[in-house]
């Protein structure tokens, strides 16, 4: 029994084996069944998804690329229409420009025309002249041989013949000019009396010229005056020359007499004469040398003047070249007047009123003693002394307040500071003080300005000095550019000039001298 049990235990096991790998298989297989049933359908769907996911994004992008190419088109009609009018614009502008071009095309062409037909006309104007030469050149040759023949005379004969004949017709042709210009001198007898009257106040006004335009050289004994002159006057010559100044040496025991209308001059050529004398080596290239160093001597004495009238003044510093122009102001003179003095009285007078009014005295006397400065160079500079010595001290650095004051004393421009109206108000103070002014000598000075200037300004002329109390006229020329030939008619042109442009009494006698200088050194 227990065997049959044994037995039949495995036959069960195996049986439950059986029916549990069948329940296994069954539950796998419809396990696989329904996976498969289920993803299919879940694969439907999706694709049934996908479906509608693809037609939405194809509407989606037909809907879009219908928007971008709207868009795309409306740029490219605007794009096309501003491009059509920029075309339009540049075709008027090209048209315009061809126009003009077709304009100017024909004025050229116009123009061409018109110098063709100039040049056409001077070709036969230029033959019909050939012709006419010639014609003419034929008609003397045949008259002279017919003269010749018929008068039995050469042809230097018949020269002498026709000068003699046209020195006949000149004798008459001077004679009736000399009667038109005494007829004109009758019809000019204002002008003439005028002259008169001014030759009468210049001879009225002669010891105070002499006074003021000369100087006095003191020698140690009358044999002095020879060596001074020199053998045949080279000395003096050389002297004047180089000096611009006239020695006059007369009947004066001991004593030659400067005469110069410039007291720079004066001055340089005094000093000159004293150390000459002293030395007592009289030649000409001493007297270059010795004036060279009287000239250096001038030119620190008016340094120094200057620093002085500046320390006197109270002003404080001032640049070395204001200081140089102040002190040129002790050589010149304005209606008799010494500008150096009255420029040092305008300062005070200037400063004192400043004070009264309670404003700045320092700046006051600085305006007041710098207030005439342009008259240390207006005869070299075109302009106005008021005008010129604003532009100087513009250029060194003047302070505005003085500059302003300057250009404004003579009210050629509005004052706008009190020291302006100041200053105005001192230089009439001081110019009108009795006997400071006269108003001949001013005049003489200027006419003598005048009359180097118009020589000054001719080609080839060197230097030129006015001497003689404006009597004579001396110039030296460039040797270079002047020669023997063109020397004398060099000097009638500028006694032209003068008898055209300037106003003076008597006459004024031009004195052209050329000088040639050859130097070697040996070594």
């Amino acid at each position: 029994m227990f065997t049959l049990l044994l037995g039949a235990v495995p036959a069960g096991m195996a049986l439950a084996g059986w029916i549990v790998g069948f329940f296994v298989f069954g539950f796998a297989a419809a396990w696989l069944f329904r996976s498969l049933v289920w993803d299919k359908s879940n694969i439907d769907s999706a694709n049934k998804r996908a479906e509608r996911i693809v037609e939405d994004a194809i509407t989606d992008g037909e809907l879009k690329k219908k928007d971008i190419l709207i868009a795309a088109q409306e740029v490219v009609e605007r794009k096309a229409k501003d491009a059509e009018k920029d075309i339009q614009r540049k075709q008027k502008d090209i048209e315009r420009e061809r126009h003009k071009g077709q304009r100017e095309l024909e004025k050229l062409e116009n123009r061409n025309d018109q110098v063709q037909k100039r040049l056409d006309n001077l070709d036969k104007k230029e033959k019909r002249l050939i012709l006419q030469e010639e014609e003419l050149n034929a008609k003397i040759e045949s008259q002279t041989a017919e003269l010749e023949r018929i008068s039995s005379l050469t042809t230097d004969q018949a020269k002498e013949i026709l000068l003699q004949r046209v020195d006949r017709d000149l004798d008459t042709e001077y004679a009736k000019k000399i009667q038109e210009y005494k007829t004109q001198l009758k019809e000019e007898e204002n002008k003439i009396a005028k002259k008169v009257i001014t030759l009468a106040i210049q001879r009225t006004a002669v010891d105070h010229v002499a006074e003021t335009t000369t100087s006095e050289v003191k020698l140690p004994s009358d044999d002095m005056k020879g060596r001074i002159i020199g053998r045949e006057g080279r000395n003096i010559r050389t002297f004047e020359t180089i000096t611009g100044v006239e020695v006059i040496i007369d009947d004066t025991p001991e004593a030659v007499v400067l005469s110069a209308f410039d007291p720079v001059r004066r001055a340089i050529a005094k000093l000159s004469l004293e150390k000459l004398i002293q030395d007592g080596r009289i030649h000409p290239a001493r007297i270059e040398e010795m004036v060279d160093k009287s000239r250096k001597e001038i030119d620190s004495a008016i340094k120094e003047t200057g620093q002085q009238a500046v320390l006197e003044v109270g002003i404080g510093d001032a640049s070395p070249e204001m200081i140089r122009l102040l002190g040129r102001l002790k050589y010149r003179t304005s209606y008799g007047q010494n500008i150096l003095k009255h420029s040092i009285e305008v300062a005070f007078l200037t400063g004192n009123l400043a004070s009264e009014l309670g404003t700045n005295p320092i700046l006051a006397r600085r305006c007041g003693l710098f207030h005439d400065i342009g008259k240390a160079v207006d005869h070299e500079i075109q302009g106005t002394h008021a005008s010129i010595g604003a532009e100087l001290a513009r250029k060194h650095r003047e302070p505005k307040g003085v500059i302003h004051a300057i250009a404004a004393h003579h009210a050629e421009i509005e004052q706008r500071t009190i020291e302006a109206v100041l200053v105005q108000a001192a230089d009439a103070i001081s110019a009108a003080r009795p006997g400071v002014r006269g108003e001949t000598l001013e005049s003489y000075f200027r006419r003598l300005q005048q009359l180097e200037s118009l020589a000054q300004s001719f080609d080839g002329v060197e230097r030129c000095f006015a001497i003689q109390a404006g009597r004579e006229i001396r110039i030296m020329v460039v040797p270079e550019d002047v020669d023997d030939a063109t020397a004398p008619l060099l000097a009638r042109r500028i006694a032209s000039r003068i008898e055209d442009e300037l106003d003076y009494p008597g006459q004024i006698k031009v004195t052209l001298i050329r000088e040639t200088r050859v130097q070697e050194i040996a070594k």
